[in-house]
């Protein structure tokens, strides 16, 4: 009798027992089908650590890579690609990233150097490579602004997604429409900003900073450039630049916010112009281009 007393005063206690398991059991069941069906359909619980040098690469990448990436920039807003260095957090966080997409700016030079010598895991990718470069006007070196026009931004969406799809082959397929999508919003802009700027094929603009080359050169454009070699034109310079201004009729000078706005600003004293500041770095890309466009058409 004893023994039957224990088992029925123990029966709360055993079930306790079982239904602590069974719950386990369904917990572990769950976990694993999900795990399961994360692989099976392509979730990437982890986005992609990914760093760029200037921030219209960002949005390219987003573009491409949606939830899938995290994006991080080395040019802060406001800062110069051609002289910028990162800083030791911003190194830090380079080390731990899966991969950095160059794009060939000047301060990526002496970068790749410090990445090669302490990051030998990271991967690094330039998206320029293969392009139809130009050359810098008077210097032996090569126009880094490959982004100014949206054909060659189209061709480094492209390495984009095969970088992104080698890295997590399981979303390929999002990958692959998110760049579809990307690249005929890239055609589009590109047919927009010839019917705008169609009426001022064979005029030459003056900017600050020679950014516009590949701009120029994709709509049939000329540029020319305040700054001389990278440095602030000389007093002999400047006197030749608003004697050409004065001759092309330009009446705007385009700056860029990295840049100081002073000599700009002589020339369009001297010539009746006025300086208008835009910025090749930011962000929204498409928009950025329309904006630039509709400006010039004005100002041509």
């Amino acid at each position: 009798m004893k023994w039957m007393y224990s088992f029925f005063m123990d029966r709360p206690r055993l079930g306790g027992i079982v239904l602590r398991g069974v719950g386990i059991g369904l917990v572990c069941c769950f976990c694993i089908g999900f795990a399961y069906a994360s692989g099976k359909e392509g979730i990437n619980i982890q986005p992609i650590s990914v760093f760029v040098s200037i921030q219209p690469q960002a949005y390219f990448v987003k573009r491409i890579g949606g939830d899938h990436v995290r994006v991080e920039i080395l040019v802060r807003p406001g800062a110069s690609p051609a002289t910028y260095a990162p800083t030791p957090k911003q190194m830090a966080r380079l080390a731990a990233a899966r991969v950095f997409f160059r794009i060939g700016v000047p301060f990526e030079h002496s970068l790749l150097v410090k990445i090669r010598r302490t990051m030998p895991g990271l991967l690094i990718v330039d998206t320029s490579a293969g392009l139809k470069h130009r050359q810098i006007t008077g210097k032996n070196e090569l126009d880094p602004h490959t982004w100014m026009d949206p054909m060659l931004v189209k061709q480094q969406g492209r390495v984009i997604l095969q970088t992104l799809e080698k890295i997590d082959p399981r979303n390929q397929d999002e990958y692959e429409k998110n760049y579809t999508k990307f690249a005929a919003d890239l055609d589009a802009l590109d047919a927009r900003i010839r019917k705008e700027l169609k009426k001022s094929i064979g005029k030459t603009i003056f900017v600050y900073h020679p950014a516009y080359g590949y701009f120029c050169r994709a709509y049939g454009l000329h540029q020319k450039a305040v700054e001389a070699g990278g440095r602030e034109p000389s007093s002999k310079q400047l006197v030749h630049l608003i004697e050409q201004a004065k001759k092309e009729g330009v009446r705007v000078i385009f700056v860029q916010p990295q840049f100081s706005k002073k000599k700009a600003q002589v020339i369009a004293g001297a010539i009746g112009g006025t300086v208008m500041v835009f910025d090749p770095l930011a962000y929204d890309y498409i928009n950025n281009l329309d904006q630039v466009a509709k400006r010039l058409a004005k100002a041509l």
